[in-house]
This record gives C-alpha cells, structure tokens and sequence, in this order.
C-alpha cells in the first residue's frame, strides 16, 4: 500500500462507527446488551441531573445535604448488591449483561421518581426533606 494511501485511510481507522443500534428490532445478544447498557446509561444520567438540582437546592443546610449524599452512596450500594444477585443465576452467561443492566435500570428508574417527588415538595411541607420552591 502506498504511503500516502495509508496515510488518508489513518483517520478512518480511528473513528468509531457511526451507526445507531436498533434496539426496538435487536435480535442477537450483543446488540441487546448494548441497547441495555444504552438504557442504564440514559436512566442514570436523568437521576444525575436530579440529584444535582436537589443538592442544589439543599444547599443552605449542610446537615439534610450530607443526609443526601449518605442515603445515594447506600442506595448505589444496595441498588449493585440487589442486582447482582437478581443476576446470579445467570454469572459468566452472555446474557448476564443484559439481566444486570435491566436490574440496574428498573431500580435507577424508581430512585428517579422518588428524586422526582422530592423535587415536588411544597414550601411548608414539613414531611418532605427537600425544600420546595
């Protein structure tokens, strides 16, 4: 191969393929595993982004911040624990990844709606521990 063939195939050797999975019509287990993967990953960015508004709003009381920052480090650790046994029958199989990710999933989805709820929280409401707005 000439140099300088090789040289304009560089780049694309390095750029990652481009195409989207079609999770709806996902037949093999690797592409399912993928696509769950996709869905952990997209749950736990909109749980992110909602802990970040309740610490945010959490600001001015260090103690109930602190509280929060507890509660998600045991409710990660319980959330992995959980799946990994939800998982277990499966250990080493391909389809681990998947059972796992739909585990992690289903339980980031639910924490999201609790985060969801303590963001709803009226001034006053002295049975919520967030502040509302």
């Amino acid at each position: 191969m000439p140099p300088r063939l090789l040289l304009a195939l560089t780049p694309l050797l390095f750029t990652p393929l481009a195409h989207a999975l079609d999770c709806a019509n996902a037949s093999d287990q690797a592409t399912m595993n993928q696509c769950a993967a996709q869905e952990h990953k997209a749950a736990d960015k909109e749980l992110n982004a909602l802990y970040q508004q309740i610490t945010a709003r959490l600001k001015s009381n260090p103690d109930s911040k602190k509280l929060l920052v507890g509660a998600q480090r045991a409710w990660v650790g319980f959330r992995d624990a959980e799946c990994k046994f939800a998982s277990s029958a499966v250990t080493g199989g391909s389809v681990y990844p998947l059972i796992y990710s739909n585990c992690v999933t289903e339980l980031t989805k639910a924490r999201v709606e609790t985060f969801k709820n303590y963001l709803k929280c009226q001034e006053g409401d002295l049975s919520c521990p967030v502040p509302g707005q």
